[in-house]
């Protein structure tokens, strides 16, 4: 054993993320970039009290909701490809519980996060303590253990030494490609302050290097020959492309052969909207264009993606009597979806080895794809000029409100604006290299099809997990990520009253955020769920205790947090107030009151949800009658 030096538990974490570096393609930097904290009696003393010491290169931000900062660490752990990350310390019960939810947001988008929740007393000498529940089955229950399933790793330090193991591990998952996710570490807060003579060979440099997997020669003879026997291929790229930077490889790869390219919501940006062959999103918030090329095509190659109901259309998106799978992606998990050909490697070096090999191939598209691009260009332009009228107004929505809902809530909210004209108003507003980020409701499914991206890597939305109030807390990581670029956060009002505390963060710390606050006053989304499905439109409206549409007033909210704000009910306005904000240092939020039922529709689309099988409702009835018609052509597994 080598020379020692004496430290507590936390100081000795501090420490060793210090010293933590990734190499990825031979460039070489710090992975842990800092820590997002709320301090409370569990975490204060120990980990609060190493910071305070010394951070070393560390940042130290304060957060204002435990699941808000994480969110940010996630957020800006997406924006840097995974190749940096925040650590979050919470103080044990309500702090460590917020977290769950965050946990689980990273974990279902495969994002690398360190969470470092305080936890009960070590010794026991005091339980209960302040913020502990008691299970009679055992003591050793905490409520940290509700981390235990959305994390990637998961350890509870009761002694110094045990840490050294566990940091470890930790790290040897949040660097790992295919199993990147939340690393929790759960540290007693006794044992926080308790010393340890540690070996000094613990804080040496550490490079964790992410190679890229490469493909194996039989892997790239079936999938070469599988391409080759394929008339109308198709390239669905997934967040695994994205991270992989795979974009000159996809372009050529589509150029060279002819190929359709589309893309899923974490997909979205690794290849900008202005490439010719490029159809946009696909699945049930896809474009007519993606929508149609993907019932064409007789292989879908996959690039990244897990392929989620969204993706697939609850597994209808394609003609499953004639269309194969070609699924690359470094997770053999993964590649074994849809009984898929598997290709367990990076996206880059495949699409790469691949193309050597397809010389003299090409795709039956043809003109189609132009065909079916123009056609779609078509449609988003008409989406961005709908204009309000008090009579005979089709939002073009199942299930949509009466007329005179629709014009009581013109009155009421004292707008005309759609959502889709506000929304593309936005687009063409915003500078190119612009971050755009979103998360829940119905604005992904707008920002999925109508937001044309011109610069790779600039669209940022979380839908793994669609976690409401992600949205300005994830402004605020991707903001820490790129400091030299506006950050939009894209947000409902929903979505904004679950969860906006890291706007004052974002003001405290300097670091400017645009909230570009969409209101509907209600939960727009799920009431076309719901009235789409044959129900009324039950609890999903913000209406007060007399049953009038509340009107409220978010612009003071935030202008009393300190933020520069406007209110725009138009496409002029939102354009002008955006002009204005750009020449702004602090964070700004632009409030739309937006109507109702005026987002964009699906395109040859169906998404599977519970529909009650008994009801004295017809109109329940025949949507269970769809439901069960459209399963008969669903694949099942």
């Amino acid at each position: 054993m080598g020379q020692t030096v004496r430290l507590t538990t936390a100081q000795a974490l501090i420490k060793f993320l210090n010293q933590q570096y990734i190499s990825f393609d031979g460039e070489e930097t710090p992975f842990v970039e800092g820590v997002f904290t709320v301090f409370g009696h569990g975490n204060v003393l120990g980990i609060g009290q190493a910071l305070e010491q010394d951070p070393g290169h560390l940042k130290v931000f304060q957060g204002k909701n435990e699941q808000g900062m994480a969110h940010s660490a996630i957020a800006y752990a997406k924006e840097k490809l995974r190749r940096s990350i925040y650590a979050v310390t919470a103080s044990s019960g309500p702090g460590s519980a917020n977290l769950v939810t965050a946990a689980a947001t990273a974990l279902a988008n495969n994002l690398p996060v360190l969470l470092l929740p305080a936890d009960t007393f070590a010794s026991r000498q005091p339980d209960p303590v302040l913020q502990q529940f008691e299970q009679e089955y055992s003591f050793a229950v905490t409520t940290n253990d509700a981390l235990k399933p959305v994390s990637r790793y998961w350890d509870r330090i009761t002694r110094p030494e045990q840490l050294m193991s566990s940091l470890l591990r930790a790290f040897e998952v949040l660097t790992d490609p295919a199993r990147s996710g939340p690393a929790t570490i759960c540290i007693c807060q006794d044992t926080e302050g308790e010393a340890f003579d540690y070996d000094e060979g613990f804080f040496r440099k550490r490079v964790h290097y992410m190679d890229r997997l490469q493909p194996s020669e039989r892997e790239l003879d079936a999938a070469a020959q599988l391409i080759r026997a394929s008339r109308k291929p198709l390239l669905l790229v997934g967040g695994g492309a994205k991270y992989s930077g795979a974009r000159e490889e996809l372009i050529a790869f589509s150029q060279a052969y002819n190929i359709p390219l589309v893309e899923t919501h974490a997909g979205k940006s690794t290849v900008e909207y202005t490439f010719a062959n490029h159809l946009g999103g696909t699945g049930v918030l896809g474009t007519s264009a993606a929508n149609a090329a993907a019932r064409e095509a007789d292989l879908v190659i996959g690039i990244g993606t897990r392929y989620t109901d969204f993706t697939t259309s609850s597994k209808t998106a394609f003609d499953f009597d004639k269309t194969s799978f070609l699924n690359i992606n470094v997770s053999r998990m993964q590649t074994y979806k849809l009984e898929g050909l598997s290709v367990v490697a990076d996206a880059k070096a495949s699409i790469a080895a691949l193309h050597e090999r397809l010389g003299g191939y090409e795709s039956e598209f043809g003109a189609r794809i132009a065909e079916l691009k123009s056609a779609w260009d078509a449609e988003r332009n008409r989406l961005g000029g709908i204009s309000f009228e008090r009579e005979g107004f089709d939002p073009e929505i199942k299930g949509h409100f009466a007329q005179e809902t629709l014009n009581e809530y013109a009155d009421a909210l004292g707008t005309e604006l759609a959502q889709t004209t506000a929304l593309i108003a936005i687009n063409e507003a915003v500078s190119p290299d612009s971050i755009v980020i979103s998360s829940a409701g119905s604005l992904p499914g707008d920002l999925q099809r109508l937001w044309n991206v011109k610069v790779p890597n600039t669209y940022h939305l979380e839908y793994g997990y669609s976690c409401m109030g992600y949205e300005v807390a994830g402004a605020l990581g991707a903001r820490l990520a790129k400091p030299d670029r506006e950050v939009y956060a894209i947000v409902g009002d929903g979505s904004f009253l679950m969860l906006h505390s890291e706007l004052v963060t974002a003001l405290q710390t300097g670091n400017k955020i645009n909230i570009m606050l969409f209101d509907n006053s209600g939960f727009g989304c799920i009431n076309n769920l719901q009235m789409g499905n044959g129900g009324g439109s039950f609890q999903c409206e913000f209406r007060d205790h007399r049953g009038a549409i509340m009107n409220i007033d978010y612009a003071k909210i935030a202008e009393g947090y300190g933020a520069k704000v406007y209110r725009a009910n138009t496409a002029e306005e939102v354009q002008a107030a955006i002009e204005d904000a750009k020449r702004q240092d602090v964070s700004t939020l632009i409030e739309m009151k937006v109507l109702p039922k005026t987002m964009s529709e699906g395109y040859d689309n169906w998404w599977n949800v519970g529909v009650a099988e008994v009801s004295g409702s017809e109109a329940v009835q025949a949507a269970y009658a769809r439901r069960a018609e459209m399963l008969k052509t669903a694949k099942q597994y």
